[in-house]
């Protein structure tokens, strides 16, 4: 039985590529607009732990170390571990003034809850992710709406 999940969203923001990257490549900030990710626990300038909990009634823990963080191709990526193991990247674009945003996930389930929800817990797992995303969107639009990231570091 596979534990191993890739999951794909993309959408187009009207901001400019380079706003849009400054706030992704924030980490510690996505606490205050992703309401799915509940917290960010910074061990050195390229890695730490978040707690993220969708819908579903289970917090997952992970450990992201930075891999690339590349503002002129506009790509972040995240090695990830703990109850999940894999990687995670953002993918801007410009699209005329706006942006087109891919987030691209590739990970094997590793905590024992989601390792024992097999099959018939994949549409529920799936589900679980597209409303994180869904809040990652909404989340993103509403600060990227606020202006400019500033000088907030990493």
């Amino acid at each position: 039985m596979s534990h191993h999940y890739r999951f794909s969203s993309t959408w187009t923001t009207p901001h400019p590529v380079a706003e849009v990257y400054d706030v992704l490549h924030d980490i510690r900030g996505y606490v205050a607009w992703w309401p799915q990710i509940r917290s960010i626990e910074e061990i050195d300038d390229r890695s730490g732990y978040a707690r993220c909990r969708s819908f579903l009634p289970y917090s997952l823990r992970l450990l992201l170390r930075a891999t690339v963080e590349d503002p002129d191709s506009g790509v972040l990526e995240v090695d990830v571990d703990g109850d999940l193991d894999g990687w995670c990247r953002w993918r801007m674009e410009p699209e005329g003034t706006a942006t087109r945003l891919w987030f691209e996930q590739e990970v094997e389930a590793r905590a024992p809850l989601l390792r024992r929800t097999g099959r018939l817990g994949r549409p529920v797992l799936e589900a679980n992710h597209a409303w994180m995303m869904r809040g990652c969107r909404r989340g993103l639009e509403r600060r990227l709406s606020r202006g400019p990231a500033g000088s907030t570091p990493r």
